[in-house]
């Protein structure tokens, strides 16, 4: 089997391993022997449990960066893990036609060309978007590619293909006949530079240094005035009403009264609202309906006049007066002009405040009074929060985010979804050009039908992204057709990842479309990740120009190295700060993988697949290093299923480089090098089996490198990505050898210490004495003398429990017993004493740490047994190595 298969995969020779690792070469060879053979397809195992992610679909107006490395990197562990696992796996890999961001890009590449989407009209600029849309999808993939996402090709989805779009119209036309879709007037983000509404999650908020008005509105009746305050004085040609709170003891004889509007003349009311804060300002806040949110809804409670005094372009309309035709921030300049002249401007004082700006074209976002479609969300949100409170509803990771989730549902707002655009679904509403009336349907077929008139006009907008992008969990899985095999089988999703910045905008809202639709919740886990952040904690950006390209990272140090870093830099929903030198510390993290394997492959060269058995009289350091990966498995796959990706990396790393590398393998040498022929044999299995399941717990996270070593060793199977991940076993636990194996290590560290104290160099031989604690201590020595002769570099050792001992000698006290090095010709005596004093001055500290904690009655009533009794332990240890070197202390001064 093992050569059969091995003659089939690229590269699979066990001893043709290079001298180096070359991370381009094996990333383009075993990314497409993967694809070629389908590893990654769904469906294969119909007798395995699903397990499912669909990708948060990244948008197609260019490059990925840093942060889709991220997101992607952590899904693509999981569905390797659970794959290796036995799971029937989907990952299901799709893209965002993402609406005005991609029309906004594909404008700016016609402007420079001196044309307008206008020029091409609506049809033949489509086709520019469709041809932008398939250069930057195949960009992502060559992108994925190199990242070693291991995603099902054959069930990719766009947002905006022919499947997607029958489910975007069913959802709107069942929301429409339900009441929950409507037409109205309302007050939205509008970008004037585009020319659309914006989601909330298209206002990019920015700190601007700007000025506070203070105004006089004076009494129709000539009583007086009221003091307003506004940071747009070119809003206040729409006022309406000036609001007082209706307890302001202040201002109760003027409510009902009239002012007259500065400027424009206009006889507006003073009006009683609760919305009004008494004690902030001057307590009397002007309203103007048309542009701003709340004072819009203000205004619906009083019947006021809603007065737009702009255009689509924020050029100032008719209702502007002498202002007509004047850009709003020239307005601005003209009218606080003409209220100075005027004697209403009362002050001028500077301001820091938050202003919306386009995320796509930069422009100062403008409140807007618009028709435009929404979704009525209260019902939808009380479906969700419902599900959250009964314990029915999706599992936050972290916890905490279920309330920044739930805080939001809870204060939700009606949603526009509506756009000026010409990307994008078109809205499913039909208008009789005779009647005005509007008919809502799947298809202008349809329209006809239930209207029974021809002369029907399709709406020109188009949908926001986020209406189809939230139907993404079911939808890509066949949804409507509920008898779709992969909807039956892969929905609802396991899990879904993706970052905090996004959770109002997607998770919530693909939440509510499940529960509505589907009656189930889209998916079990979020996994709430935070941002890539630069070295110095910034945001990434294009104006700070710290921004990372992933490619430019796998380019210099490899695909895998990249992959550990983020992936193992984070903790759940916190922020990440990308730093070079992790990457290289990772990426010499797989050099030194690569060099053990190519240690144990030559070490390997006549074993197959079928020789490997650990069974039988093995050594203590081959039983070790079975019982540290077997504990090491169980670790790494519960915290791979707890998200704890930060903490994976750790074991792993620690395994890997201190158990497997410094340890075991340098005590395999003993016998790879010796003549015990069986001996040998017994640690070429357990080599083999370590590295092989080694390889496997992190091939996740490195899927590279651990392929092309694997396909190196003595497999059986077509790929590692297939092979059994690695499980806890309890015939492998072996205390004994932990204990055994502590024990050595902690003479062989202790010895290199002394020599390191005082400069005498490994290659120099030694004398050892060891004056054991206990026979059981003493047999553990006699039995692996072979290893601490080695290690310690000995000329001669001697090990007893009362051992003949010369009157001058280095010590070193460990757990169990002491060791004892003669000083003839190795030390200065009195440095030997000023060293031991130092470390009786650190054990004190031991002792007296533990000796306060033990002395804490609110410690010990509220601990646990195990760990005071651990505690009392570490006392007596600490203890009888602080009497021992102060022994040795007063030997040497003897």
């Amino acid at each position: 089997m093992q050569d059969k298969v091995q003659a089939d995969t690229p590269g699979s020779k066990q001893n043709d391993m290079p001298t180096t690792y070359d991370p381009k070469a094996a990333e383009q060879k075993w990314y497409a022997y993967w694809m070629e053979h389908g590893f990654f397809e769904a469906g294969k195992r119909p007798e395995a449990e699903p397990y499912s992610i669909v990708i948060p679909p990244p948008n197609v107006t260019g490059m990925l960066h840093i942060g889709h490395a991220l997101d992607f990197t952590l899904q693509d562990i999981l569905i390797r893990t659970k794959r290796m696992q036995g799971f029937d796996t989907l990952w299901l890999p799709g893209t965002d036609h993402a609406g005005i961001a991609t029309q906004t890009k594909v404008e700016q590449k016609l402007r420079q060309q001196g044309i307008s989407r206008h020029d091409l009209g609506r049809e033949k600029f489509l086709e520019q978007v469709w041809a932008w849309k398939d250069q930057y999808a195949e960009t992502i993939h060559e992108q994925w590619a190199k990242m070693g996402l291991s995603l099902d090709y054959s069930r990719e989805r766009f947002t905006f293909d022919e499947g997607m779009a029958a489910a975007v119209r069913k959802v709107f036309v069942e929301l429409y006949q339900k009441g929950l879709i409507y037409r109205g007037k309302r007050i939205i983000n509008w970008d004037p530079a585009a020319r659309t509404a914006l989601s909330d999650i298209e206002v990019e908020y920015k700190e601007v240094n700007g000025h506070l008005y203070h105004l006089r509105y004076p009494l129709k009746d000539g009583s007086g005035f009221l003091t307003v305050a506004t940071t747009r004085p070119e809003t206040m040609l729409g006022d309406t009403a000036v609001a007082v709170h209706p307890e302001d003891e202040r201002y109760q004889d003027l409510i009902g009264k009239t002012l007259i509007l500065p400027i424009i003349g206009r006889e507006i009311p003073v009006i009683a609202d609760e919305y009004v804060e008494k004690d902030f300002g001057s307590g009397a806040v002007k309203i103007t309906p048309a542009h701003d949110p709340n004072d819009f809804e203000v205004g619906l409670r009083h019947n006021l006049p809603q007065i737009n005094v702009m255009d689509e372009s924020g050029t100032m309309n008719g209702e502007a007066g002498p202002y007509q035709g004047q850009d709003r921030s020239e307005c601005r300049k003209n009218i606080i002009a003409d209220l100075q002249e005027q004697g209403v401007l009362i002050s001028i004082e500077d301001h820091v405040h938050q202003v919306g700006h386009s995320e796509r074209s930069g422009a100062v976002v403008e409140p807007y009074l618009s028709t435009q479609w929404f979704v009525k969300m209260q019902p939808l949100a009380e479906k969700a929060i419902a599900a959250q409170k009964d314990g029915s509803g999706v599992n936050f990771v972290p916890e905490r985010f279920e309330k920044t989730y739930l805080n939001w549902i809870e204060n939700i707002r009606d949603w526009c979804i509506s756009r000026q655009l010409w990307w994008g679904h078109r809205i499913p509403a039909w208008y009789s050009e005779s009647t005005g009336e509007v008919f809502v349907a799947d298809s202008e077929e349809e329209a006809r039908r239930i209207s029974g008139l021809d002369d029907l006009r399709q709406d020109e907008d188009v949908l926001d992204t986020w209406f189809s992008s939230n139907l993404w969990p079911f939808a890509t899985l066949g949804w409507p057709d509920e008898n779709s095999s992969d909807y039956q089988r892969y929905y609802p999703n396991n899990v879904l990842v993706t970052g905090y910045d996004i959770i109002y905008f997607w998770v919530a809202r693909m939440i509510f479309s499940a529960l509505e639709f589907t009656e189930k919740k889209p998916f079990s886990d979020v996994l709430i990740h935070g941002l890539v952040r630069d070295a110095e904690g910034r945001k990434m950006s294009k104006s700070l120009g710290n921004g990372i390209d992933p490619l430019d990272v796998i380019e210099q140090y490899g695909a895998d190295a990249m992959r550990y870093m983020i992936s193992t830099g984070i903790t759940a929903g916190q922020d990440l700060r990308f730093r070079i030198e992790k990457v290289e510390q990772a990426r010499n993290f797989a050099n030194k993988i690569w060099n053990a394997s190519r240690f144990a492959l030559m070490n390997l060269e006549d074993v197959s697949f079928a020789d490997i058995d650990i069974t039988g009289e093995l050594s203590t350091a081959d039983r070790w290093i079975l019982h540290r990966l077997n504990e090491t498995s169980r670790d790494i796959t519960r915290l791979i299923d707890a998200y704890e990706y930060g903490e994976t990396g750790r074991l792993l790393y620690n395994f890997i480089w201190d158990d497997l590398c410094d340890w075991y393998i340098e005590f395999s040498k003993l016998t790879l090098y010796g003549e015990d022929a069986a001996a040998k044999a017994k640690t070429q299995s357990v080599l083999a089996y370590v590295l092989d399941r080694t390889l496997r717990l992190i091939h996740p996270f490195m899927p590279f490198i651990t392929e092309e070593i694997w396909q190196h060793l003595p497999h059986e199977g077509d790929t590692i990505t297939l092979a059994e991940w690695p499980k806890y076993e309890a015939a492998l636990e072996q205390p004994q050898a932990v204990a055994e194996m502590n024990l050595l290590m902690d003479v062989i560290r202790a010895v290199r210490n002394v020599r390191a104290e005082v400069n005498v160099p490994m290659s120099k031989k030694v004398e050892l004495i060891i004056k054991a604690a206990s026979e059981e201590t003493l047999n553990i020595i006699a039995k692996n003398d072979n290893y601490i002769g080695r290690f310690c570099n000995t000329s001669s050792f001697e090990a007893g429990l009362e051992p003949n001992t010369p009157d001058k000698v280095m010590s070193a006290v460990i757990t169990g017993a002491e060791l004892l090095l003669p000083l003839a010709g190795l030390i200065d005596i009195e440095q030997e004493i000023i060293r031991l004093e130092k470390e009786v001055q650190t054990l004190n500290s031991e002792v007296e740490r533990v000796e306060k904690k033990l002395g804490n009655q609110g410690f010990v009533a509220k601990a646990p047994a195990k760990v005071i009794e651990e505690e009392r332990a570490k006392q007596a240890d600490y203890s009888a190595k602080r009497e021992k070197v102060l022994a040795r202390i007063a030997e040497l001064r003897g």
